[in-house]
């Protein structure tokens, strides 16, 4: 017997060697594709935070009234809210590598329109193909939680996150002194424009076929291991092949790409994701809310100038990338369970709101700031594991277009809303806000159920 049970654990130690050897060739090449993926996200954030700041600026020195740059702003955001959806449904059929190349290709024409617009007419032209591809953030995403375990995913958010955070806080500053030098608008553009070709070489050199190799290698790997593990295989190996199918979709006849873009987002609006939707459009609103009046209500109520009010917001989205990077020791500290971590950071939210709202000095509002930005950041890297791992990650591009439509309906609804609350007062908004961000934790509790078992089944499998 004992002859016999040693050879069988030499061989189940010499199989253990040499899966560990191919999951690491496999998790190597899937840690580079992630870090190029990291700097295709910081790329993008820094370009576009170099000219957001300034258009407004240029649009009135073309001689627009405060109206029609109203109005094309709101165009920008009405075209993302229909456009968001389409977009992730179409990199699920044809293939993230195609449909991420030409949203940045196709956002790039668009600021590089931008740099030349010296009409509002061009201008106006120069937002129509950003506001319907500048989806590379979601594409991206949808490609990080292809490559990675379910347990990882919302690490790899969160380090995404915080890498194109970084992107948004350097980005405004270069667009700033580019601004002071004559013509200074236009050379942010063109240099923007460069930005966006530049990640598009970035994406189109990554190593997409070993990629594949190695996801293959760590899923047959990790089928091996138990019974319910080999389920997962088989799942993830039918969804790699639809992938690898997928990209050849891309030369497909645009008819049959539009029905089956249109039958896979039936599928998700006929799913039982309304709840998540649901709490993720709530806390983005109350979330919107606080910060649509926050320059003006602090002027109001503590008398601190503008200046102090941008400081403020710099110091908070540099401790959200920092939030960030500690997404990962703090999902091991609540083991994984995005459920229970998306209620209480929901839950912290909406104290820390309560607290500015009554704020009676200025020390109390940079108290709520400080922490806020870790529970809005650990939030909304929550949320998005939350709807891919309820919905299915089979059709994540699809899944994260659906939520940034959800977002984009947020951020029309909110300026609305935040303009008659504070009707009534400068603390109207936040105080909204709050009673938003209760309604979305009481629906989380009413679901309590099906989130907890999604997080079990996803423990089991890992």
């Amino acid at each position: 017997r004992r002859p016999g049970a040693a050879a069988a654990r030499m061989e189940e130690e010499e199989d253990e060697v040499g899966g560990g050897r191919r999951a690491a060739g496999s998790g190597a090449v899937s840690a580079h594709f992630v870090r190029c993926l990291y700097a295709v996200g910081f790329l993008d954030l820094f370009g576009v935070s170099m000219v957001v700041p300034l258009m407004n600026l240029h649009i009135k020195s073309l001689g627009a009234s405060h109206t029609v740059a109203g109005i094309i702003g709101s165009l920008y955001g009405v075209m993302q809210l229909f456009s968001s959806t389409f977009v992730g449904c179409w990199s699920d059929l044809v293939g993230r590598r195609y449909s991420l190349l030409a949203c940045i290709l196709l956002s790039a024409l668009g600021y590089f329109l931008l740099g030349i617009s010296t009409t509002v007419f061009l201008f106006a032209i120069s937002r129509v193909p950003v506001g319907i591809f500048k989806h590379t953030l979601s594409i991206s995403k949808a490609l990080l939680s292809d490559l990675v375990s379910e347990r990882d995913r919302p690490l790899v958010m969160g380090r995404f996150n915080a890498a194109s955070s970084v992107g948004f806080i350097l980005g405004p500053v270069v667009g700033g002194y580019l601004a002071e030098f004559e013509g200074g608008f236009y050379q942010t553009s063109f240099i923007c424009a460069f930005i966006f070709l530049l990640n598009g070489g970035l994406v189109w050199m990554l190593p997409w076929s070993e990629e594949n190799i190695g996801n293959k290698e760590h899923y047959q790997d990790k089928g091996a291991s138990s019974f319910s593990a080999k389920s997962n295989h088989d799942q993830h190996l039918k969804a790699a092949a639809c992938r690898a199918v997928t990209n050849s979709s891309f030369f497909q006849s645009p008819w049959i790409q539009v029905a089956t873009v249109m039958k896979k987002i039936n599928g998700i609006a006929c799913s039982n994701l309304w709840d998540v939707f649901l709490v993720r459009f709530l806390m983005s609103v109350a979330i919107l809310l606080y910060y649509s009046n926050f320059t003006l209500a602090l002027e109001e109520r503590f008398g601190v100038k503008p200046l102090f009010a941008g400081y403020l917001m710099s110091y908070s989205s540099s401790l959200g990338v920092l939030a960030g990077c500690l997404l990962g020791p703090i999902t091991r500290l609540y083991q994984h369970n995005t459920y229970r971590l998306l209620l209480h950071s929901s839950t912290f939210t909406c104290v820390l709101i309560l607290l500015y709202a009554s704020a009676l000095s200025i020390w109390m509002v940079i108290l709520s700031s400080t922490f806020l930005a870790f529970s809005t950041t650990i939030g909304r890297t929550c949320i998005i594991d939350l709807e891919l791992t309820v919905g299915g990650s089979e059709a994540s591009g699809t899944l994260l277009g659906v939520g940034q439509s959800v977002t984009s309906v947020g951020r029309i609804i909110a300026p609305l809303l935040s303009g008659i609350a504070q009707e009534f007062s400068p603390c109207g908004p936040p105080s909204l806000a709050v009673g938003l961000a209760l309604v979305a934790i009481v629906i989380m509790n009413a679901n309590k159920q099906k989130y907890c078992s999604h997080g079990n089944e996803k423990l089991k499998n890992q």
